[in-house]
């Protein structure tokens, strides 16, 4: 069994096939998908596709990249999402939330201070209502610690983890996963492939990003990843590790359950 625990599969690139593309990840092993928000609009649109897809799951969240174009306003729809949403089995974090302080418009100034403002507010109500969350990371790793720092252990995946050796522990001790996915697949991406060997199985989990961060045997036109691929993703980190895909399979299922406590009942829902 595996699992997806990060994939945009509401996206727009996936309008014309989207059932193909998700039962193509099914009948190929990946028997659950967990779906991210990214604002207030496609709260209600990832809560429903999770419904239809076989093992589906969804997170609740305002992104980060997202942020600029959000009203005050939808800070409060999300908390009224996340309570709605408690009784649904389907429904297992907050996300995607966090910092990016790659884009330069957004890494400075008023943009980097609204982002750390909603950064902030999501991670309250991830403490409010004991739920873990799917972190954006990129270029933030030791903001986001420093935010993380002022709760108790929330706990979740960081997602699509580039960071130092020592930001990945200080991750981990914080009760975080490591997302492994596509970039890992990049001889090129030295420090990516070091966690993916040094970091201990337990503390890793799969991921797609789909239809993003395309894994490197993807080439022109075909640029666009998707849920199935995660099978030789897992491939790929059990070569790097030396062990077997089924044991990658077993340990990355059994992590994403432990970050993500509520999975376990979103997967048994296709089973009632």
């Amino acid at each position: 069994m595996l699992i997806d625990t990060h994939c945009h599969l509401d996206a727009a690139e996936f309008d014309a096939d989207r059932e193909q593309v998700a039962d193509q990840a099914c009948e190929a092993g990946v028997q659950a998908i967990v779906i991210p928000a990214v604002e207030r609009a496609n709260f209600p649109v990832v809560r429903d596709l999770a419904a239809q897809v076989a093992g589906g799951a969804y997170a609740l969240g305002i992104h980060p990249l997202f942020v600029q174009r959000a009203a005050d306003s939808d800070l409060d729809a999300l908390r009224d999402a996340i309570r709605q949403a408690l009784g649904d089995p389907r429904f297992v974090a907050i996300g995607e939330i966090g910092l990016d302080f790659f884009v330069p418009e957004i890494a400075s100034g008023e943009p980097r201070e609204r982002q750390e403002r909603f950064y902030a507010a999501q991670l309250a109500m991830a403490a409010e209502f004991r739920l873990p969350v799917l972190l954006h990371v990129r270029k933030s790793q030791d903001i986001l610690l420093k935010h993380l720092r002022r709760h108790d252990r929330i706990g979740g995946i960081a997602h699509a983890f580039n960071g130092s050796a020592q930001q990945a522990q200080a991750f981990i001790d914080h009760g975080f996963a490591l997302g492994m996915g596509g970039a890992m697949t990049y001889e090129r991406a030295l420090q990516i492939r070091r966690h993916a060997v040094d970091v201990g199985l337990e503390h890793l989990v799969l991921e797609t990003d789909a239809p993003d961060i395309p894994p490197a045997w993807l080439h022109p036109p075909e640029r666009r990843n998707r849920p199935g691929e995660l099978v030789r993703i897992a491939q790929v980190l059990a070569e790097l590790r030396g062990i077997t895909p089924a044991q990658v399979a077993h340990a990355t299922t059994a992590n994403a359950m432990r970050v993500l406590p509520r999975l376990p009942a979103a997967i048994l829902a296709d089973a009632d």
